[in-house]
């Protein structure tokens, strides 16, 4: 199957968002969790998560516009602190079923643990293996279609032991996290092999 332009625009709605959200590929999926000004709690499913830098630590979120409210992204604005939680198998039913609109707390909803560390005001999720505590430091509107991309700086970061490696690499597939693709697909990983850092004179080994 080819598509053009001219057949993309023609699309239905629905059908050009699976098509487009698929073919980006596999991506990192996690809960975000959040709270208003007036102290209510937020929970919501983000698959577009990605690594700005590591000096300093930073993450960015992107976000479809807000012309219908955005309660993840308004609190995020208002409040600058939002917390990053992989999601595992144990979860990922409730995980998913924050995505709806809910009235109230979706950890509430969804059967899901606030859980609060290290004075940080914002709620992580207990279920989660994997947790991440970020500042807002940066936000930019998209100009092509009116998307806003926060850059958050990672101030706590929480691993299980047994998943970090001497060099600081962690192995999320031994923490059970999963990613996802198109919009609603998750999948679990098999790590087919970590390589030795590539230069032109030496051929990769396998670590």
């Amino acid at each position: 199957m080819i598509f053009l332009t001219e057949d993309i625009n023609r699309l239905e709605t629905r059908y050009r968002g699976n098509l487009i959200n698929s073919i980006t590929g596999f991506k990192s999926v996690s809960l975000v969790g959040t709270k208003s000004d007036r102290g209510l709690t937020n929970l919501a499913p983000i698959s577009q998560i990605v690594h700005v830098g590591a000096n300093p630590p930073l993450l960015g979120l992107l976000f479809r516009p807000n012309v219908v409210p955005r309660h993840t992204l308004e609190n995020i604005q208002k409040t600058k602190c939002f917390t990053v939680n992989h999601i595992n198998a144990g979860f990922l039913e409730k995980a998913h079923h924050t995505a709806a609109r809910w009235e109230g707390s979706e950890f509430d909803h969804c059967g899901l643990s606030e859980h609060y560390i290290n004075g940080i005001e914002v709620p992580f999720v207990g279920e989660s293996h994997l947790k991440i505590a970020c500042e807002l430091k940066e936000q930019l509107e998209i100009q092509s279609n009116g998307t806003h991309f926060l850059v958050g700086q990672i101030t706590y970061i929480e691993i299980p032991d047994e998943t970090l490696s001497p060099d600081g690499y962690v192995d999320i597939e031994a923490a059970g996290t999963i990613t996802c693709s198109g919009l609603d697909s998750y999948h679990s990983t098999s790590r087919l092999a970590r390589f030795t850092y590539a230069k032109p004179d030496h051929q990769p080994k396998k670590l």
